[in-house]
């Protein structure tokens, strides 16, 4: 099996049998067909039967399936396969199985295994070992994630202030990695999960105005803590709608109808 190949079919859902499909066949009894096209190279099908067989407790079987898949390195087989362990209740194996992955190198590895270790009370070393990747966009998410439960959340701010202290002096940005708007919105995460709302909402509003991910967690977190005057004078200046439908459904859980369908129904600036 072509790694490529695997990755372009299964990205594009182009050339193969879709999971909406298989999903189908399962629900109308077509289980003999799901079974022999997951040895014919399809792998929605092949990650079909393989949750299956482990339900069935034919575990040994359902990495079975997993095999071929997993002979050439495709990391989406070794994310499922970790997944079924993990499932299982063999946590140590599926720790393992991403380690040894991590430890060779793969450039997707390490973010698998840490998450996978936070999740089962070994936070703290998911933390240590991500902690020289903070460059990493994908990676300061996971060590944003994981420094909660590690107690460590102080030490993610710190390393996180260094990043928003820094203005690029090119667009979009003179620095590889982790760029500055993204660190503030994931600063202001770890400074609201400290209950530092005020803080969080100001880091925020000192992000770029133009990026829309920063403008809809200030909204979602202004829609959260109930601070409707904000979430209204956000509302007023948000051509995405994103703060205007924070502001109605925040409206109607407050009882408000009437005011959640004049909000729904303003028109954008264009």
């Amino acid at each position: 099996m072509d790694v490529t190949d695997l990755d372009y079919r299964a990205r594009r859902r182009s050339g193969c049998i879709p999971p909406e499909l298989v999903s189908r066949l399962l629900e109308r009894g077509h289980v003999d067909v799901v079974e022999v096209q997951a040895g014919r190279g399809e792998w929605f099908c092949a990650l079909a039967w393989a949750r299956l067989l482990g339900e069935q407790g034919r575990r040994a079987d359902a990495l079975e399936v997993l095999a071929p898949y997993l002979a050439n390195g495709w990391w989406a087989a070794v994310v499922a396969a970790a997944e079924l362990l993990e499932g299982w209740g063999r946590v140590d194996e599926a720790i393992e199985f991403t380690r040894v992955r991590m430890e060779a190198g793969h450039p997707m590895a390490l973010e698998s295994c840490t998450r996978l270790l936070a999740r089962h009370g070994w936070a703290e070393e998911a933390f240590t070992l991500l902690r020289p990747h903070l460059g990493e966009s994908s990676l300061a998410e996971a060590l944003v994630d994981v420094a909660g439960p590690a107690g460590r959340d102080e030490e993610a701010a710190a390393l996180l202030t260094t990043r928003t202290e820094h203005q690029c002096s090119d667009f979009p940005w003179c620095c590889p990695g982790l760029d500055r708007d993204t660190a503030i919105g994931l600063l202001a995460l770890v400074r609201e999960r400290q209950g530092r709302t005020g803080e969080a909402i100001a880091l925020l509003r000192t992000g770029s105005t133009t990026l829309l991910s920063n403008r809809e967690q200030l909204a979602a977190l202004l829609a959260r803590h109930g601070r409707l005057d904000e979430l209204r004078a956000t509302a007023a200046t948000d051509n995405s709608r994103y703060a205007v439908q924070q502001l109605a459904r925040l409206m109607e859980e407050r009882g408000d109808v009437e005011g959640r369908s004049q909000h729904i129904g303003r028109p954008t600036d264009s």
